[in-house]
């Protein structure tokens, strides 16, 4: 503010003064004589009629008879006038009085047309900061009167408890995500935001409620990166590291290599292994997937994760990543390990033919992985209308030579037994998957209604094991 001023006021006089400064000059001395101007031009017109006399270009008659011309001429043109009395300068306003009057005006005028048309609070960073809320205020405001008057509006509803989250409203922001109703429910970015505000509220503790939500948003979207990271927390706090591991590790993918916010994850991910003493050791962003195994873990402390910094992923930075993912490899298509990331990352974003041509290229990698195997035959699965056949089912079958009890594939390999009336079979890998699920979790219950349902309709005659 202080420095806008004073660049002003120099400006303002450098401009006053190269107006007032001609006004300030001193009169100027009188002209020249008229007089002395007219001998002059007489006098080179004689000079120039004795030039051409002695070049002979005029007789000597004619020069006698054209200086007898110039010289009355002269003595007409050089009469003394008739005298002229000066007269003083008595005048009221003068060129003194005009600098005095600009260089008081200028200024003020200056100062009070910018006072009127222009905002000087706008180079106030605290008053500019203030009007903005204030504006932002009003907004919210009116959309919450808006939304009083026509209470069916999920989607204003919603709009309104971001606001209310941003604004720090934590009570008013439950409240309005309440009014949004079954929005909330097929919307996963709705449910992660109504979660993390539920923890805030909580105390930063993402459990009941919150962790609920966060579960069915990755239902949905099972990369949905903030869900993943909250989700990667929560299972952390539980002591659960084997599912940290695998919920960071899954949002690993979908980060650029190298950026602050994977170097975060990363030490997460050591940092996790190391309490629950999984086997690999930390994995980087540049290295193959491993296979992990549920070993017992002893309980600790969150790690250094920020949710507010994954909260700020937004599907425009996570698309920005995955192209600069892409025009990397293209340059470098010996990459293994970028092309199965871009491959889940294409899996994300439901570009699944460009998700299935990655995973080919990922070559070697993939052949020794289950669960690439297993992200790959799901890519390829969801191309054909979620039928498990042909190649998807080799690469599944592939996947549970490496790992026997991998979850994914013997999800899958179940679905196709079924699928195909060998109900024995579906319920033979079904119930290695209840082996290695968490007991009376909701994915465990719904393996059990499945198994269930397999025995009913081959006939088997046994009750699903709990």
């Amino acid at each position: 503010m202080t420095v806008f001023i004073a660049i002003a006021v120099v400006l303002t006089l450098l401009v006053m003064a190269w107006i007032v400064r001609p006004l300030l000059r001193p009169a100027p001395s009188a002209g020249v004589s008229s007089q002395r101007l007219n001998a002059s031009i007489y006098r080179d017109q004689l000079d120039t009629l004795e030039r051409d006399l002695a070049r002979g270009v005029i007789s000597a008659a004619d020069c006698e008879a054209t200086r007898d011309e110039l010289q009355l001429r002269l003595l007409d043109d050089t009469e003394e006038p008739a005298a002229v009395h000066a007269t003083s300068d008595t005048s009221f306003w003068s060129a003194r009085l005009t600098a005095a009057v600009i260089a008081l005006l200028m200024p003020l005028g200056a100062a009070g047309m910018y006072w009127w048309l222009g905002t000087p609070a706008a180079i106030d960073p605290v008053a500019a900061h203030k009007a903005n809320e204030d504006q932002a205020m009003k907004m919210v405001d009116s959309l919450a009167a808006r939304l009083r008057a026509n209470p069916d509006n999920p989607t204003g509803w919603a709009m309104l408890a971001r606001s209310y989250k941003v604004m720090g409203r934590f009570a008013e922001a439950e409240q309005a995500f309440i009014k949004a109703g079954d929005l909330i429910n097929t919307e996963p970015d709705l449910m992660v935001d109504y979660a993390d505000l539920l923890a805030v509220r909580a105390n930063n503790n993402i459990e009941g409620k919150s962790l609920e939500l966060i579960n069915k948003a990755l239902r949905i979207d099972p990369q949905h990166p903030m869900g993943l990271m909250m989700a990667g927390v929560a299972a952390y706090r539980r002591a659960d590291y084997i599912g940290a591991v695998t919920y960071w590790e899954t949002l690993l993918a979908l980060l650029e290599p190298g950026s602050p916010d994977a170097q975060q994850v990363e030490t997460d991910i050591a940092d996790a292994r190391a309490k629950g003493a999984l086997p690999g050791g930390p994995r980087t962003s540049t290295s193959p997937v491993a296979p992990m195994t549920r070993d017992a873990a002893e309980a600790g402390k969150l790690p250094p994760v920020d949710p507010a910094a994954a909260a700020a992923t937004t599907p425009e930075m996570v698309n920005q990543m995955v192209d600069r993912l892409a025009e990397r490899l293209k340059t470098n298509p010996d990459d293994l390990t970028g092309w199965a990331r871009l491959a889940r990352a294409y899996k994300t974003q439901g570009r699944l033919a460009e998700a299935e041509q990655a995973y080919a290229k990922a070559g070697k990698l993939v052949d020794g992985n289950p669960d690439l195997l297993t992200q790959y035959a799901d890519v390829l699965a969801m191309r054909a209308d979620n039928k498990i056949e042909g190649r998807t089912l080799t690469l599944v079958n592939k996947a549970l030579a490496l790992d026997p009890n991998h979850p994914t594939a013997l999800m899958m390999a179940g679905t196709a037994a079924y699928r195909r009336a060998d109900y024995a079979q579906a319920v033979a890998h079904w119930e290695k998957v209840l082996t290695v699920l968490a007991p009376g979790s909701n994915d465990a219950k719904q393996v059990q209604a499945e198994i269930a349902d397999a025995r009913a309709k081959g006939g088997l005659g046994l009750q699903a094991k709990p």
